[in-house]
């Protein structure tokens, strides 16, 4: 049995050789996975980095695709279907990490708002995509004292964005009250730049955007010309991003909001059990307390912005470089 793995997933190598000393596992960059090297692989674990198509699995032995993220935008699962190949994703992995980024801009916003002597208690936030993600965001809000509205139609709660002239998209108030909308969501056809001019023109002037979510949900050309100010850790054509939608905004990260050990962890474990699952392997439990040689410090997400916006060019190096929190 061979698997292909991204080099750059945790603990995924380390225990599979430990484990099971028969699999061979080869660890790759993203650029050298193609389809010659799949020709005789059985299991193919990758990350956002690798787009996942017929071009990369046809004429291979591929049989499952892992990837080791919550969003599978860059997996084409019709294909895989189609084909036979099972696959798999990682949701709620980094659940809490992303979590602790969005507690982390609230504070800069809290501060930064602060100082402008426009500190509204309780600032009211809306959440777009209450999933594992959302609900965290939702349950940490409430708990600072933060007034929260809601929006996720699948679950029943509001309706869809794009389907709302006329219509409060949020459960429980007014899109125009809101200080802060962040964004959860998966990247398909419904939420492509569901943040576009027209749901920003509904926005109360100065509302903060943040979104953690996946690049293409956030329009941000019509983002730019706003006026809004903004949060920005995953962004459109990543990692060459525009130089002048960094420039502006209020805090920007090079897609981390999910990185810390727990997150890698969780999913490397998920991508494990599916893997022993399918092909009957013995179970494999990685360590449950990691320690982190991130930075936890007040202030840790300022200070990535800081650094991205000096080297925009260095977007994938600054990515790679980040220590997990």
């Amino acid at each position: 049995m061979k698997i292909i793995a991204d080099i750059d997933i945790p603990f995924l190598v380390e225990a599979v050789r430990l484990y099971w000393p028969d699999v061979c596992i080869c660890p790759m960059k993203p650029e050298q996975i193609d389809s010659s090297v799949l020709a005789d692989a059985d299991v193919l674990v990758v990350r956002t980095r690798t787009k996942v198509d017929a071009s990369l699995l046809e004429g291979t032995s591929v049989q499952m695709v892992c990837t080791a993220t919550i969003g599978f935008d860059h997996i084409d699962t019709s294909y895989c279907e189609s084909h036979g190949i099972r696959w798999i994703s990682c949701p709620g992995s980094n659940a809490h990490a992303v979590c602790d980024y969005i507690s982390e801009a609230l504070r800069e916003v809290a501060s930064c708002q602060s100082a402008l002597n426009n500190y509204l208690s309780p600032m009211t936030i809306g959440i777009v995509g209450v999933g594992h993600v959302g609900a965290l965001v939702a349950d940490m809000a409430e708990r600072r004292g933060m007034r929260v509205l809601r929006n996720d139609p699948p679950k029943g709660i509001g309706v869809f964005l794009d389907e709302s002239d006329g219509i409060e998209p949020f459960e429980g108030g007014n899109i125009e009250e809101c200080d802060i909308i962040t964004f959860h969501t998966p990247l398909n056809k419904k939420t492509y730049h569901v943040c576009d001019a027209r749901f920003l023109s509904r926005c109360r002037p100065g509302a903060f955007i943040i979104n953690a979510a996946r690049g293409g949900v956030v329009d941000e050309h019509a983002l730019l010309h706003s006026g809004h100010p903004y949060i920005l850790d995953t962004w459109e054509n990543e990692p060459h991003i525009t130089s002048e939608v960094l420039k502006h905004a209020f805090l920007a990260s090079m897609h981390i909001a999910g990185y810390s050990l727990e997150g890698k962890r969780n999913a490397s474990q998920m991508c494990l059990d599916a893997i022993a699952e399918h092909f009957l392997l013995s179970p494999i439990k990685l360590p449950q307390h990691l320690l982190s040689s991130g930075d936890n410090a007040s202030g840790w997400l300022r200070r990535i912005s800081e650094e991205l916006k000096a080297a925009p060019d260095s977007f994938e190096a600054l990515r790679h470089n980040y220590p997990l929190r």
